[in-house]
């Protein structure tokens, strides 16, 4: 019997591709989405014609319940048997620490850390319960970071926040949730144009690392996949970014390219 796994934010960008991954795989796939129920539906129909199952399911993340009726839901589809979650979901407004606005900021950290938290709790619940031989291995969770916690800059500064949480998060999960459930995460480098990026912009800066090229999305989700295969890796972040990480700017690498952009003669 294939495994499931549930992808929040799973209908686009790295989401899709991640997916796509997993059906590769061999594996089921929960799609969840919130504003893109088309993208969704489109990216089911592909999973399905790879000859593994899959249903999209919407959820607004802010809040409990609409967790909870997407964690209860995506139970309810793998007959209880989910393996894996992927929390890929977040929200990436522009904020700093001097002007940030505090409703904006408390979506964010729902969004990007609490939701994260919540379907831990939810998970171990069921997962330390589960009937032996339910899972061939550990069920496992992945979280979805960025190369910015471990290259801090004060731009995004409350998604800069929730994302070192998440990172912090990796570790106190895997120590609780340990051995039914291993706690992961990727953060990966600059995938894809964000915010107002132009596309100009989003070239010089995707090379702006130790490698010189771009992070392929495909690989980053296959370096989720590798986190899910593996049962003997817990409490792990892997950084999927081509060495961006190693290269420290003073503000988020759009805006330093936007000021080369502009400096040219």
């Amino acid at each position: 019997m294939s495994a499931w796994v549930l992808v929040t934010g799973g209908a686009t960008r790295l989401g899709r591709e991640i997916g796509l991954a997993f059906a590769n795989a061999g594996w089921n796939l929960i799609c969840h989405y919130r504003n893109s129920e088309s993208e969704a539906q489109t990216l089911c129909e592909e999973v399905r014609a790879l000859g593994v199952l899959a249903r999209p399911l919407f959820a607004e993340l802010e809040s409990e319940q609409s967790c909870h009726e997407l964690y209860h839901h995506a139970q309810e589809i793998s007959h209880n048997a989910l393996s894996c979650i992927v929390n890929n979901a977040s929200l990436f407004v522009p904020d700093n620490a001097h002007d940030f606005e505090e409703e904006q900021a408390l979506e964010q950290l729902r969004v990007n850390l609490i939701a994260p938290m919540r379907f831990g709790k939810w998970f171990y619940e069921s997962t330390s319960k589960a009937p032996p031989g339910t899972h061939k291995s550990p069920a496992s969770i992945i979280h979805i970071l960025d190369q910015k916690v471990f290259n801090l800059n004060p731009d995004y500064f409350s998604y800069t926040v929730s994302k070192l949480a998440l990172e912090r998060l990796v570790a106190l999960q895997a120590q609780s949730f340990g051995p039914h459930i291993r706690v992961n995460a990727i953060s990966p480098g600059l995938i894809y144009p964000s915010g107002p990026q132009n596309l100009e912009n989003f070239k010089i800066a995707s090379k702006a690392n130790l490698m010189g090229t771009p992070t392929a999305p495909e690989e980053v989700a296959q370096s989720v996949l590798f986190l899910a295969q593996n049962s003997h890796i817990t409490g792990t972040t892997i950084k999927v970014d081509n060495g961006q990480h190693l290269i420290p700017t003073a503000r988020d690498i759009m805006f330093v390219t936007d000021q080369l952009i502009r400096s040219k003669p």
